[in-house]
């Protein structure tokens, strides 16, 4: 019952109504390319006959090209039949491609309107102002926490001055008591000057071998 309704005014899937059209299409296809293998293959004998006899035999010879010119009429049919279905197919594939992309489309609109639903631009701003509000203070308490605590331990401003009067005199007076430690032994004038004559001495030494190692490089 259900066939016979189908038939005469039931509604069939489109999908599935178009995978048939292709199917059978391709079927067609199929049989058609069959079709026009064993006419290329009849051609070709009907011309090998024709050649044998075209000396020897030549009504035989007339008869095989009145065959070959007839498959080769009857093949450029189906090349034109093979044509159009092969454009069918390609239309309904296309077809089929457009639609099923529609639907997709439609989908992924009704997604977003969905997602959309529950949203305004005035909700979107609360939320926004609400999350930076949060952020103020979150900023504000990691301060307040990592600022060192202080209480109790103000110190006057003058007491500061006082202490730091007080190490300064301290070190004054250590630098005054080093300055008062003289020496035991400072040298007299006549060391001093042997001591710049050796230092003169050397350098006039070093002078010298100076002067030779140039001489050697220069040979």
């Amino acid at each position: 019952m259900s066939g016979w309704m189908s038939y005469f005014g039931g509604r069939k899937d489109p999908k599935s109504t178009t995978r048939e059209a292709i199917v059978t299409l391709r079927q067609q296809l199929q049989m058609l390319e069959k079709k026009e293998e064993y006419l290329l293959k009849k051609i070709d004998e009907e011309l090998k006959k024709a050649k044998a006899n075209a000396i020897s035999n030549k009504p035989a010879a007339t008869a095989a090209l009145r065959r070959k010119k007839a498959h080769e009429t009857e093949l450029e049919r189906l090349s034109g039949t093979r044509l159009t279905l092969e454009t069918q197919v390609n239309a309904i594939e296309s077809a089929n491609i457009n639609a099923t992309t529609m639907d997709a489309m439609k989908k992924g609109a009704d997604a977003l309107k969905t997602i959309h639903g529950s949203l305004t631009i005035d909700r979107v701003d609360a939320t926004m102002d609400s999350i930076r509000e949060q952020m103020e203070l979150t900023n504000e308490i990691s301060e307040a926490i990592s600022n060192p605590m202080n209480v109790g331990l103000e110190t006057d401003e003058e007491d500061l001055k006082a202490q730091l009067a007080e190490l300064e005199a301290e070190k004054l007076d250590e630098v005054l008591m080093g300055a008062e430690r003289v020496p035991s032994h400072i040298p007299s004038a006549p060391e001093l000057a042997v001591e710049s004559r050796k230092i003169a001495d050397r350098e006039t030494e070093e002078e010298r071998e100076l002067r030779e190692l140039q001489a050697q490089l220069a040979l």
